[in-house]
């Protein structure tokens, strides 16, 4: 089994506690769902700083990464039907890549 990261971009917005609560609900569902496959379930990540050779500047970007997980899986493509049901998708976009 070969693994993958799975970067999470775009922060979700609720307009109630109760949005969020679902939300959640659905995204400990879609982990469970992964079963084996998913090897660190990973964590949110607050807002950062981007770094070029030339400046830091805080990143304000709605659509920065916002988290990551990291699973095993027999093909790229198969991880890419795992993150189609993802909740996030409700949210942003997700990239997938195999470690080296």
């Amino acid at each position: 089994m070969t693994s993958y990261v799975i970067a999470y971009y775009g922060e979700p917005k609720f307009k109630n506690p109760e949005e969020g609560v679902g939300y959640m609900k659905r995204w400990k569902e879609w982990m469970s769902s992964l079963g084996g496959a998913l090897v660190n379930p990973g964590v949110p990540l607050k807002k950062g700083k981007t770094i070029s050779s030339s400046a830091v500047s805080d990143n304000n970007d709605p659509q920065r990464l916002t988290g990551y997980s990291m699973v095993q899986a027999d093909s790229l493509d198969a991880v890419v039907e795992m993150v189609k049901t993802c909740p996030h998708l409700e949210h942003g976009t997700v990239d997938v890549a195999e470690t080296m």
